[in-house]
């Protein structure tokens, strides 16, 4: 409709996307105020973005001046490619992007999920019959379908999952996290934009965003200069969580129920195709914005939910049109594009770069396949963080079995091997159905270099397709020689949360991954006022790795904005060895040692008697060195089994708690610490 130039509209809604409920909501606010809610749609702050960053890229007037001459022919029914050559498909890669979890949980939506949005998208584009997508609209003749080529020729289902190895993309704002889609995920997952038309289903975290995309790009055309490299961002995304349709796939993992129908790629697909929100784009808002179609009644500004018959300006001829895909309503409203929004999208399609080459797009069409064709994937590696560190020498590779031919596989033989040394096999053995994957794991002891993965046998016979059975990806996992050690047993954890203690959750693991402290959630503090500071005292083990994790659910730390929160972890004369820094975000990650207890080069200074002992334990310690400071009993696992500060000498320790066998006395003095090993060993006295 006419101008407004919204760039996010925010709809409050009952619930929010992390499910957080905060006792002072309008307090903790980001780039755009809201409290619980979802950004319908960001593609107008993404097109600004790529307009600062890129001078040559038209801008909206200039947009709007080259298509308004190729609108003029369309309208005069000048030759269409589009209404005289039939229907036009365009081939869609949809790139599910994760963060190593299984398929079908979370992010990593299944395929049937995947197929559902693209069911939707053509029942919105061509007006089906009998369908939600049949309205009072036209039929755009505009479908769409899944690739069945990839990029390097072999065949695929038009659904390429990657592991990223980050939990979600939500940077703190919708302009940060956009700017981190596009150029962290983009470029690295794209296929060929002249080819695909490029989709990302994503998981934006708590900041509410549904989705984005990116506007028609006029460069190549005859008197206009090149954009500059765009290519590499174009397509549209998604959340996860609204990408497909509950009435089509009702076990997918959706966000709610008011965008659960797949009409928010319905709307970012029209702008992929040149089309503007209803009510226009320029300014706040009113019912002189413009929307550049005849067609679509004025309004002044967006809508939520479905709100039939509202008339925002009632000076402008009908109401609003409310079940306009270019509309922020809910996903049950929306079931119209017009008759001048489809000569915006044909012209598009006809004139535009990397529009107009995927009229002749062959990805979608199939090619011949092979009974026998097994497809190797290597997933990304994601065991680089300080946590990883911790792990033993040994390394865990993650591999994917896609079968791509029209058999099912039920045996395969992959061999494998690191920098080109010695092979080793995997055998597969299952029931693989046509475009499904399995996932395996292989390990190795290498800390770095390059893991090389080949198809051998696919149901005991040779692959028939040789292009897609190998591949290879280099590697580099944590060293834990560079963690920090300490000789010590003994720390003092503390905490102070900021205002939002409910976001706040922590944990310590060993090096097996056990967790041996955690804590969190915490109440919410009072606006104004700092928390409480959280002390523990814990007991750690010798010779062992520990890695500290803090979390914070909505994504912002503990510092500074709401309390100046921190945390730390000292030894027990105060060392520090694990401080905060600055706001951390989603989550940060220390890790540290304890090593083996090597003591000062003392003169005999201590004596301890008896030796092997029963229930009392003397030490006598020489009266020139100086008190001791501490003492602390081992086991032989080296766990502290008893301790104790603040000590006089001579000293008696009861040994009475201790079972018989090996153990370390640990005795620590201003100038160091002297280590001594006794024996527990429980005499029976006799009477004869």
């Amino acid at each position: 409709m006419k101008n407004n130039f919204l760039i996010i509209l925010i709809f409050c809604i009952s619930f929010s996307i992390n499910s957080q409920t905060k006792k002072n909501e309008t307090a903790k606010q980001k780039d755009v105020p809201f409290t619980k809610g979802f950004i319908r749609c960001a593609t107008i702050e993404n097109e600004m973005m790529l307009q600062k960053n890129n001078s040559n890229r038209l801008n909206k007037q200039e947009f709007e001046e080259w298509l308004s001459s190729y609108l003029i022919a369309y309208k005069n029914n000048l030759s269409n490619k589009s209404e005289t050559g039939g229907i036009i498909t365009i081939p869609v890669v949809v790139h599910v992007i994760h963060n190593g979890d299984a398929y079908g949980s979370n992010e990593n939506i299944r395929d049937e999920q995947v197929q559902s949005q693209i069911t939707v998208l053509n029942q919105d584009f061509r007006k089906q019959t009998g369908t939600p997508g049949f309205g009072l609209g036209v039929d755009t003749q505009i479908q769409f379908a899944l690739a069945k080529v990839d990029p390097n020729g072999n065949p695929t289902n038009g659904i390429n999952r990657i592991n990223l190895c980050r939990s979600d993309w939500n940077a703190g704002s919708p302009s940060a996290s956009i700017d981190l889609v596009n150029t962290e995920i983009k470029p690295q997952t794209i296929w060929n934009a002249n080819q695909y038309l490029n989709m990302w289903s994503v998981n934006f975290g708590s900041s509410g965003l549904l989705g984005y995309a990116q506007f028609p790009d006029a460069s190549g055309l005859p008197g206009l200069n090149a954009s500059g490299g765009l290519a590499t961002t174009d397509g549209v995304v998604s959340n996860y969580g609204t990408f497909g349709s509950r009435l089509i796939y009702s076990s997918g993992n959706y966000i709610g129920n008011q965008y659960d129908k797949g009409r928010t790629m319905t709307h970012e697909v029209g702008h992929w195709l040149g089309l503007r929100h209803i009510w226009g784009e320029d300014g706040a808002g009113g019912c002189d914005s413009d929307d550049y179609c005849n067609d679509t009644p004025n309004a002044a500004n967006s809508n939520g939910g479905c709100p039939i018959g509202t008339d925002s300006c009632p000076n402008s001829p009908g109401v609003d049109m409310i079940e306009n895909y270019m509309d922020y309503t809910d996903d049950s409203c929306m079931n119209i594009f017009t008759a001048d929004q489809k000569a915006r999208m044909v012209v598009i399609v006809n004139n535009a770069a990397r529009r107009i080459s995927l009229r002749t797009s062959t990805k979608d069409l199939a090619i011949p396949l092979f009974a026998n064709d097994a497809e190797i994937v290597i997933e990304n590696y994601c065991n680089n963080s300080i946590e990883s560190q911790c792990l033993t020498s040994t390394n865990t590779h993650k591999l994917h079995i896609y079968n791509r031919g029209n058999s099912n596989i039920t045996s395969a033989v992959v061999t494998y091997d690191v920098n080109g040394g010695t092979s080793q096999e995997y055998l597969f053995s299952g029931n693989l159905t046509p475009n499904r994957y399995a996932t395996f794991e292989i390990i190795t002891n290498e800390i770095s270099g390059t893991l090389n993965a080949r198809i051998t046998s696919v149901n005991n016979t040779t692959d028939q397709r040789t292009s897609n059975n190998s591949k290879s990806k280099s590697f580099t996992f944590g060293s834990s020689s560079s963690i920090p050690s300490y000789n010590l047993s003994r720390v003092v954890f503390r905490l102070q949360t900021d205002q939002y203690g409910s976001e706040t959750t922590w944990n310590l693991k060993d090096v097996s991954g056990n967790i041996i402290y955690f804590g969190g959630p915490y109440d919410d503090g009072v606006p104004g006022q700092t928390n409480p500071i959280i002390t523990q005292n814990w007991t750690l083990s010798q010779d062992n790795c520990y890695s500290f994790t803090i979390n914070d659910a909505y994504d912002d730390g503990i510092c500074c904005a709401y309390g100046n929160g921190f945390y730390d972890i000292k030894s027990t004369n105060g060392l520090t060895i694990i401080a905060s820094g600055n706001s951390f975000g989603t989550t940060a990650n220390h890790a540290f040692k304890t090593g083996i207890f090597e003591e000062t080069e003392f003169e005999d200074v201590v004596f301890i008697y008896p030796n092997p002992i029963n229930s009392l334990l003397s030490v006598k310690i020489a009266e020139s060195f100086g008190k001791p400071l501490s003492y602390e009993v081992y086991n032989a696992l080296g766990q502290l089994v008893l301790f104790s500060e603040s000590i006089n000498a001579p000293l008696d320790i009861d040994a009475s708690s201790l079972l018989n066998g090996t153990y370390l006395i640990r005795i620590s003095f201003k100038t160091g610490a002297k280590n001594v090993t006794i024996y527990k060993k429980i005499m029976d006295f006799y009477k004869k």
